[in-house]
């Protein structure tokens, strides 16, 4: 049987900062992210099994991607601590719940990198993270694959 590809979009919205950085990205400033989780795999051959004919169950893979990215980051702040900001992120956390201080830029490219690793390491057996795009704009994006990237 052939291995087949499945792809779910997901969005959300999420402020960062790119502490350090030397354009007007180092405000805070948010976007709506749009992402594309694509999987592969062979489909069930079992006709007994209640995923016969499936790589994997849609609803399945939209419950591991909403508890690992969508539900934490949606309408979050996402900043990288550093020695200089740590006591005032810190503050500003008691304030506001869902401000993630993180030990990376948060770019878009460092944010896809951490959700492939996580959505990765959640996938049933014998289904396997593909590729990943992530879309701060409607006209820019990162992409990861795992053909690039052997987790």
């Amino acid at each position: 049987m052939a291995t087949i590809r499945l792809t779910r979009e997901f969005s959300f919205e999420t402020a960062h900062a790119l502490e350090g950085y030397d354009g007007l990205c180092r405000h805070v400033h948010g976007h709506s992210y749009k992402l594309f989780v694509t999987v592969s795999g062979i489909p069930c051959d079992d006709p007994s099994s209640p995923k016969y004919g499936m790589v994997m169950d849609f609803g399945d893979l939209k419950r591991i991607v909403n508890e690992l990215v969508v539900d934490r980051y949606d309408h979050a702040l996402v900043l990288r601590r550093t020695s200089g900001n740590t006591e005032l992120l810190e503050r500003v956390r008691e304030k506001w719940e869902r401000v993630y201080l993180v030990d990376y830029q948060p770019t878009c490219e460092m944010m896809l990198s951490r959700f492939a690793e996580q959505i990765a390491a959640a996938l049933p057996a014998g289904v396997r993270l593909a590729e990943l795009s992530l879309y701060e704009t409607a006209k820019s994006h990162a992409t990861w694959r795992a053909e690039d990237n052997p987790l």
